[in-house]
């Protein structure tokens, strides 16, 4: 949902128009503009997803920050985790500090403070949590940033977050909300004991969020026609039938389900104008399926028509 657009604003109200929601929606006491009332731009969007609750923030060149002492005047008891989507960034929080790049995945802990920027045209996308979902050491939480941007685990939330974003308009708050709530805390959880906490810890967390990191896995790597159940244990450093014992006890196969979210991506590319210049084969082979005829057996036991038939009916349609 749009929260803010400073271009619908007369100039000498964008910068205290953006300071108003940064207060108001993350906490943040202090901004430093980069460039001129004149040339500011900020847009923001915010969703509420459950008790999650995502940002969308882009525009010119900005610092912000979280002091100590706004801390602990909000007492907010969340994390952030924050995608540096473009622009040449930093962050900071207690001694550490580094340097971001686009596509840099960092963790806000907001009894600490922090303090965030970019140079140029820039932007991130977000989401805050509360701590008290995460049932993760405060102590722990801290010992992980400034060692998080060495995790595996991060792609793999940053992919969620990117799909989070994609369908944020859409959600209804009904039950997909609250297991998408509980999925990204699961992968934040992860993402957190993966770089921090004693060796049960990790042990355990690993051992809880094991489902939710392989079927996050599996969607990063759905087109990857040699993504099957015995790469996808090695992964995640156990077995096959651990693997199989897991996905069952939750009530799905793991190839049916690779297999079906294969077509229903194959079935979105079929509709697509953008990919009507594509043959049908080849859009097959992008969602994984090397043979033409078990990709059009597949396809048509699944949802009733050829995949030309398919095409043709999203044409006319």
């Amino acid at each position: 949902m749009l929260v803010l657009d400073t271009n619908d604003l007369p100039r000498g109200d964008r910068i205290a128009a953006y300071r108003a929601v940064a207060m108001d929606e993350g906490g943040i006491d202090a901004v430093e503009e980069e460039q001129p009332e004149e040339t500011v731009w900020r847009r923001v969007e915010v969703w509420g997803i459950g008790s999650l609750t995502l940002f969308d923030s882009r525009g010119t060149g900005i610092g912000i920050t979280r002091s100590l002492r706004q801390a602990r005047r909000d007492s907010l008891e969340a994390v952030a985790v924050v995608l540096h989507v473009r622009g040449d960034g930093a962050f900071a929080s207690s001694d550490h500090q580094r340097r971001l790049a686009p596509h840099s995945l960092s963790l806000l802990h907001m009894p600490d403070g922090y303090a965030y920027s970019w140079s140029g045209t820039g932007g991130t996308l977000a989401f805050m949590l509360d701590t008290a979902g995460l049932t993760v050491p405060t102590d722990t939480v801290r010992a992980s940033v400034p060692l998080l941007h060495h995790s595996p685990v991060g792609t793999l939330l940053v992919n969620h977050l990117h799909g989070l974003h994609t369908i944020a308009d859409r959600l209804t708050g009904g039950p997909e909300t609250e297991a998408l709530v509980n999925a990204t805390t699961e992968l934040t959880r992860a993402w957190i004991a993966s770089v921090a906490g004693d060796d049960r810890t990790r042990r355990r967390t690993a051992q809880e969020t094991l489902l939710t990191r392989v079927l996050a896995y599996v969607r990063l790597h759905l087109r990857e026609p040699d993504l099957t159940p015995q790469r996808v244990a090695r992964v995640h450093n156990t077995s096959v039938r651990t693997l199989y014992r897991l996905c069952g006890s939750s009530g799905f196969s793991l190839e049916q389900w690779i297999i079906r979210r294969r077509l229903e991506g194959a079935r979105n590319d079929l509709a697509a104008p953008v990919h009507r210049h594509r043959t049908i084969e080849s859009i097959g082979r992008s969602w994984g399926f090397t043979n033409a005829a078990h990709f059009s057996r597949r396809f048509s036991r699944t949802f009733g028509v050829t995949p030309s038939q398919w095409r043709r009916i999203s044409r006319t349609g």
